[in-house]
């Protein structure tokens, strides 16, 4: 009997350096992509898939995230006098009941395997999930939800995964297929960062994964990889034939932003606020203006 995947860690101890000096002040989760902050995205897609256990790994100079998820008495107090009944609304979806959110300090910087396995006591025996939040990912069913849902019927160890230019291979973690099977592929090798030539495939893992707690132990014993750091994926790729553990990837549906950047982040920010009712007509009509300038330009 395959078991329920309600725990999450999410990886937020980075310093956010390519967005300076903006996270010189906040935590590179708090930055807004219309009027939401990155890490509310993340949270509202793990939740639509069923997770109850939320686990951060920070680090020094994150405390404005456990902040953002407490309750705010005085505002919530300010926009009931005033009646805005609707932005009260919008403001609990932010709120995390008492004990649903855990917070676990990266001293080291040593990648995000270590970030994983610094939560390992309280992921236990289960299976969990692993959410990156710069990865935001648009689509009509929560990418996680739609894993969880693909879980259910393989177990093991499963990461989302896209189609990428065979030149761009060298920023991702890249997959060594063994079965195609459509949605799905089974896994026999994962590669971290590798170079056009050496890339197996140009099928790239994308920051959403569902692991086996065996993988805790796996990462234990993982040595410093590409970048001098301790990957999650080297780890992930230690599973396929130690154990009765499969390791496949999952074809998402949906588009995925690179949040990590600011070019994805510009992107991701354009999409969602095209995607709103309220900010669509006069967006589009400033996009369309600006192209007809740009054009001139030229």
């Amino acid at each position: 009997m395959k078991r329920k995947v309600t725990k999450a860690i999410f990886p937020v101890a980075g310093l956010g350096t390519r967005f300076l000096p903006a996270t010189k002040a906040i935590p590179k989760e708090i930055m807004t992509l219309v009027d939401r902050p990155l890490i509310q995205y993340a949270i509202d897609e793990a939740r639509a898939a069923g997770i109850k256990d939320f686990i951060f790994v920070t680090a020094r100079g994150k405390s404005a995230l456990e902040d953002y998820f407490d309750i705010a008495p005085n505002l919530e107090a300010e926009l009931r006098r005033a009646g805005k009944t609707e932005l009260l609304n919008v403001l609990k979806t932010t709120n995390m009941e008492s004990g649903a959110i855990a917070y676990i300090r990266q001293q080291k910087a040593l990648g995000l395997g270590h970030a994983v396995w610094c939560a390992r006591r309280l992921i236990g025996n289960e299976p969990f999930a692993v959410i990156l939040p710069d990865d935001v990912i648009a689509a009509e069913k929560p990418c996680l939800q739609q894993m969880v849902e693909a879980y259910a019927e393989t177990g093991g160890n499963m990461v989302a995964a896209m189609e990428v230019p065979p030149e761009k291979t060298s920023s991702y973690g890249v997959l060594d297929v063994k079965e195609d099977m459509g949605q799905l592929v089974s896994v026999k090798g994962m590669v971290e960062k590798p170079k056009p030539a050496d890339a197996p495939s140009n099928l790239a893992v994308i920051g959403r994964y569902i692991l086996s707690p065996r993988v805790m132990g796996t990462i234990n014993k993982t040595k410093q990889g590409a970048g001098g750091e301790i990957q999650l994926t080297d780890a992930i790729a230690a599973q396929i034939g130690a154990s009765e553990d499969g390791v496949f990837g999952y074809r998402f549906r949906g588009q995925r932003f690179d949040c990590g950047s600011k070019a994805g982040f510009l992107q991701a920010t354009v999409a969602f606020a095209l995607a709103r009712d309220d900010l669509r007509d006069e967006l589009s009509e400033f996009l369309r203006e600006m192209a007809v300038i740009d054009k001139a330009a030229q």
